[in-house]
């Protein structure tokens, strides 16, 4: 049985909902951005991108999610996860868990899960399929 668009769809449904969680939570407690805008002014980039991470967090996983302009909602994840792991994970790049596994692999799942919706796309079962 092959069915590459209930693959997509799951594919979508996970990076998205799971995602979604993080964003729903910066949403509630708005001053967790705070140490966002610190590492933004740190870098010499302005604070206002902070408010970006509502892009990336909550816009982005409801794209997946409804299958609308996946391939963006995708692409917004990747850039999402590629400011958290500048920002705030830089050291942990080439470290271990205690356990063994990789310190950054949910990092990694969210921007590795966005970069394949970014070049699959929704598949079929997509309010806009693309």
């Amino acid at each position: 049985m092959n069915n590459e668009n209930a693959g997509k769809l799951i594919l979508r449904l996970t990076v998205g909902l799971l995602m979604l969680f993080h964003g729903v939570a910066k949403l509630i407690h708005p001053d967790s951005l705070d140490f966002i805008r610190m590492g933004l002014s740190g870098l010499g980039l302005p604070e206002l991108l902070a408010y970006g991470v509502y892009v990336g967090e909550v816009l982005a996983p409801l794209l997946l999610v409804a299958g609308i302009f996946s391939r963006w909602g995708g692409m917004l994840i990747v850039v999402n996860m590629l400011f958290a792991i500048g920002l705030a994970h830089t050291g942990d790049l080439f470290a271990l868990t205690e356990h063994g596994g990789y310190r950054l692999e949910l990092q990694m799942f969210y921007l590795l899960g966005g970069l394949a919706v970014m070049f699959l796309g929704s598949g079929r079962y997509a309010i806009k399929p693309d």
